[in-house]
């Protein structure tokens, strides 16, 4: 049955706001008893004010984000549509726990500035618009993405705006969220974007590395390069000055980013062969610095998106 987004929050909206001043009209209540008890009227204000009530009203930006992250999470497993509450945080991952919505297998989801993949599941925004087809139907999916990207910051259509939010503001928001003690880490190849993917570290083991390498920034490398051919074919064919300049720019963009992709490669092929293992009895601060660096030198190998302190 399709849903829209937008009914489902206008009725949290409702039930928060009801919520909220039935708990103001009780602790105002106690208020009065406990004033009127000890004979404090002229002493005291029975009033509460808004801030000092202990639940939250309905934030439609708040509640968007905290969707996406929730999406996120089931893309990964760590959540499923199939039960409640959290599914998995370590020990043997059980795909057959998953039913309606399939989480990632390989733990690896690509977070590029275009779409270069089509109907890739890979692309952390094709996974994301299947996750609401799935959840909320797929005969409201255009109203629902349009509601999402409507709280995002940006111009443009839903899913370039969705896009444009998981390249440069949802690990900011994730790691906000997590105190800077993040539970998915972003790789990150440099200010270029020329590579980023999300894993969730409770599935990490020593081979993700290697797999990151070999399926996805080698299948990316050949993706630049094609994307390149055609638009310098494009600009030879065209007569057109605007669209030649375009042509230029994204060429120019795409050389960067390939450039900043062939370093990230040969600092995460050193580190791939390493092995690295995880504990996660250590904590995110000694993991998050043990996936960067040369476990038998010390040497660093900045792979993952800073803001985790160092220890």
């Amino acid at each position: 049955m399709a849903k829209l987004i937008k009914d489902k929050f206008e009725a949290w909206e409702k039930e928060s706001r009801d919520r909220f001043n039935q708990l103001k009209s009780n602790e105002e209540e106690l208020n009065k008893i406990f004033i009127k008890l000890y004979g404090l009227q002229d002493e005291l204000d029975y009033h509460v004010d808004d801030k000092e009530v202990s639940v939250s009203l309905a934030d439609r930006e708040r509640d968007i984000k905290s969707l996406i992250s929730y999406a996120v999470g089931c893309m990964f497993g760590r959540y499923s549509l199939d039960e409640e509450g959290l599914i998995f945080a370590g020990g043997d991952f059980d795909i057959s726990r998953y039913h309606k919505f399939k989480p990632d297998v390989d733990n690896i989801l690509l977070i590029t500035d275009d779409e270069y993949f089509q109907d890739d599941q890979s692309d952390i925004v094709i996974k994301f618009v299947e996750f609401i087809s799935i959840v909320y139907g797929k005969e409201t999916l255009e109203e629902n993405l349009d509601y999402i990207a409507d709280i995002l910051p940006g111009s443009g259509k839903s899913r370039a705006k969705i896009r444009k939010y998981f390249v440069s503001k949802f690990y900011a928001d994730h790691m906000l969220t997590y105190k800077k003690r993040p539970i998915y880490w972003q790789f990150d190849s440099g200010k270029a974007n020329g590579v980023k993917a999300l894993m969730y570290l409770h599935r990490y083991d020593e081979n993700l590395l290697g797999h990151l390498r070999i399926d996805y920034v080698t299948k990316l490398s050949h993706a630049y390069n094609s994307r390149i051919e055609l638009r310098e074919s494009q600009k030879i064919a065209t007569s057109n000055a605007g669209e030649s300049a375009r042509y230029e720019k994204e060429i120019i963009k795409i050389k960067k980013q390939l450039k900043e992709l062939h370093e990230f490669d040969n600092k995460l092929g050193h580190l791939a062969l390493k092995k690295i293992l995880l504990d996660l009895d250590d904590g995110v601060v000694v993991n998050y610095d043990k996936l960067q660096r040369d476990p038998d030198n010390g040497e660093k190998f900045i792979i993952l998106t800073k803001g985790v302190k160092e220890p």
